[in-house]
């Protein structure tokens, strides 16, 4: 870890815990700050309040009380899910009291350069495609996960050394806020429309994904998705060095798919068709960890055993088990339209789709076309599930249940499943509504598919 003296004996407020924010107190107060906790949850209701107050770190709790800004505070470390507009915020920004996030504090501390990857879909399989190229055949240098991907990046940073690498995946929340922050290698998986309810516009949250690539030069390298115009149009903002990924568009300074096969420059790695995770997706995925693999110098065999054995993240297109010849995915990291869009066009196969989540003021009539060419019959559940029985009604789905909550939609999905079909989790919605995240969302799925097979074993 590098020696960073600037908060020492400064007061730095940490504003909203969870992971992140437990681990930026923790490295702030190694750090020799003077932290003070501020989170919502009662103290009572609030085990990591608990530790941190156990650590010798002072906490309040309960509320964010206005009032607490009037000490003099030198920076805030924000949690990245607090929206700007929030009053502690405003009031901070109002005093101009710096405001940062915990990728940031893990940037400053890290010895290791940094691979940053963002994107509204596909950048967690792409982190950890990365991460596992890179350490495949490597004794000695370790790649390390961090980041939006469920690892803080502060508790990784506190432990790789120069020789290292952090894999840092990266939310639009956590990139709106960084100054100092710059990958070495920085990619976009795609862009999307997403989190309009925090961002407000679209252009808003492009801006903020485009942060990624803000503090880099032309020794560094910024790999994008090649196969939209907008995208090339971003990809031209930055100062790096541009690496493309396609898969429509032969492009010898990067990486791309031509006549099935991938390809980094003039050189032929391998076969599309033998990437383990099925869907165009994820042969998007992969061809943006190709591009940072060799810019890493990663033999090609090493690439082609991970995409060969790699069998998906949990929650993003994650085989499940295969039942009666139904094979289950759970798609949880499905929060929104593109990323269902995505999983519906991932199979040939008859689906049998869950979905359902909380409202956020969207309709589904862009899915109508894949639930009509896909989908034999759904369950929906949750706030948005007459909306998402609306779509599916106007696609000619003629088998749709309406069911209160996941518990309940798992049985209605195997009674309409037969031998061959697919049963698919992909709610189009977040989670919020009835789930604190996404992977306690997927993890009740699969809860409830267990439960319901083995009382069908019985």
């Amino acid at each position: 870890m590098r020696k960073v003296t600037k908060y020492q004996n400064q007061k730095v407020l940490v504003l909203g815990l969870a992971k992140s924010g437990v681990h930026a107190a923790q490295l702030l107060h190694r750090l020799g700050a003077l932290v003070t906790v501020n989170d919502k949850k009662p103290f009572d209701e609030n085990p990591d309040a608990q530790t941190l107050l156990d650590e010798g770190i002072r906490v309040i709790t309960g509320g964010h009380p206005l009032e607490l800004l009037d000490e003099d505070f030198a920076w805030m470390v924000k949690n990245p899910g607090i929206p700007y507009d929030n009053p502690m915020v405003q009031k901070a920004l109002a005093r101009k009291i710096p405001i940062i996030t915990e990728p940031e504090l893990a940037y400053e501390v890290s010895e290791a350069p940094m691979i940053g990857v963002t994107g509204t879909n596909g950048k967690t399989t792409t982190t950890t495609l990365i991460a596992l190229m890179l350490n495949e055949g490597q004794p000695k240098k370790r790649a390390y996960l961090a980041g939006n991907i469920g690892i803080p990046a502060s508790e990784v940073a506190e432990k790789v050394t120069a020789n290292d690498v952090m894999v840092t995946e990266l939310s639009s929340f956590q990139l709106l806020g960084i100054t100092s922050l710059k990958p070495h290698i920085a990619v976009l998986t795609n862009i999307y429309e997403a989190h309009l309810d925090y961002h407000k516009t679209r252009e808003n949250y492009i801006k903020a994904k485009m942060h990624i690539t803000k503090n880099q030069t032309a020794a560094d390298y910024f790999v994008v998705n090649w196969d939209t115009e907008e995208w090339q149009n971003l990809a031209r903002q930055s100062q790096a060095t541009i690496v493309p990924f396609s898969r429509r568009d032969k492009n010898e300074t990067g990486a791309y798919e031509k006549d099935g096969m991938l390809y980094f420059k003039t050189d032929k790695i391998m076969a599309a068709a033998d990437i383990k995770i099925p869907g165009e997706h994820n042969v998007e995925n992969a061809l943006a960890a190709i591009a940072v693999a060799k810019i890493m110098a990663v033999p090609n065999e090493h690439i082609i055993r991970v995409l060969q054995t790699f069998t998906g993240v949990k929650h993003r297109m994650q085989y499940v088990e295969e039942w009666r010849g139904v094979r289950i995915y759970n798609d949880s990291k499905a929060t929104n339209i593109e990323a269902t869009e995505v999983a519906l066009k991932s199979f040939k196969q008859p689906i049998v789709l869950i979905a359902g989540g909380l409202d956020r003021g969207f309709t589904f009539e862009a899915l109508e076309p894949l639930l009509k060419a896909h989908v034999k019959a759904a369950v929906v559940y949750g706030e948005t599930k007459q909306l998402m029985a609306d779509a599916l009604k106007h696609a000619g789905v003629k088998k749709i249940a309406i069911v209160d909550n996941l518990d309940e939609a798992v049985p209605e999905a195997f009674a309409q499943v037969r031998s061959g079909d697919i049963l698919l989790l992909s709610p189009a919605a977040a989670s919020w509504d009835q789930f604190h995240t996404f992977e306690e969302r997927g993890d009740r799925f699969i809860e409830d598919v267990n439960q319901y097979i083995g009382s069908e074993q019985k």
